[in-house]
């Protein structure tokens, strides 16, 4: 066998060895996207038969339920279009979004929840609502409430809105909405919640709010380089949020990005 025979035999041998991994690879691939696209459908089909069935019977059942068909079908429009693992995930967050809407809606009508739901860890780390508050900023009065109540109709499940976590709880009004249609925070925000979530447990200070930061990263802040990566951070966080599982929140009027 001449050397000219051997190097095509091992040049044949190694061409062989890597299509059987491209296929390999691209096997795994797909069986990774369709586990996903199973998965998402599964959770968009269990909100919507929440939504299909469930009709609130107070204002904060009506308005909890309304944003939760609202990402029932923003979840629907993202699974027609979801063609890779990380857009199937996307989907599952908006739908899982909705059914957090499902819950707290269940619990203003004083019915079981129903099952607990996965968590998410951005409304983990946004904090929560822990006591009743009432502020007036710019003339303009706001309530804040970990219960739904006449005066506190809309719900929030907790998550980050445009780079800034937003506890979850009950207000008097959406006020984390003008952010999302603008895709930027607007001047008083920090005033705003400064007012608002002063002094309360598990909620960042006004200061680490604006930088995009939680309440368990606010030692961070005195950091000379982290300062800079909390920025980033929150500003690359705020843009995938909003142009991915917060496209839906869009609509919504949300994040977590749910």
């Amino acid at each position: 066998m001449t050397e000219s025979t051997v190097l095509l035999l091992l040049i044949v041998v190694v061409v062989a060895v890597a299509l059987f991994s491209m296929r390999g690879r691209a096997g795994a691939r797909r069986t990774q996207l369709e586990d996903a696209q199973a998965d998402a459908r599964r959770w968009v089909e269990r909100l919507g038969g929440q939504v299909m069935n469930l009709t609130g019977t107070n204002e904060p059942s009506k308005q909890a339920m309304a944003d939760a068909s609202e990402r029932y079908t923003a979840a629907g429009s993202q699974m027609e279009q979801a063609k890779t693992v990380e857009q199937c995930r996307l989907v599952t967050k908006t739908a899982l979004e909705g059914l957090y809407y499902v819950r707290a809606a269940r619990g203003a009508m004083g019915l079981d929840p129903g099952p607990e739901l996965p968590v998410d860890p951005e409304a983990q780390r946004a904090g929560q609502v822990t006591e009743d508050r009432r502020v007036s900023v710019e003339g303009h009065d706001y309530e804040a409430s970990p219960a739904p109540g006449r005066n506190t109709p809309h719900y929030f499940p907790g998550g980050r809105v445009v780079g800034r976590p937003v506890p979850q709880g009950w207000y008097s009004e959406p006020w984390w909405k003008p952010a999302l249609v603008a895709g930027a925070w607007g001047m008083g925000s920090v005033l705003l919640f400064s007012a608002m979530f002063s002094g309360m447990a598990g909620i960042a200070g006004a200061q680490a709010w604006e930088s995009g930061y939680d309440a368990g990263q606010e030692d961070a802040m005195g950091g000379g380089g982290e300062g800079d990566m909390g920025g980033d951070a929150g500003g690359d966080m705020g843009g995938d949020f909003g142009g991915g599982d917060m496209g839906g929140f869009g609509d919504m009027g949300g994040g977590f990005d749910f």
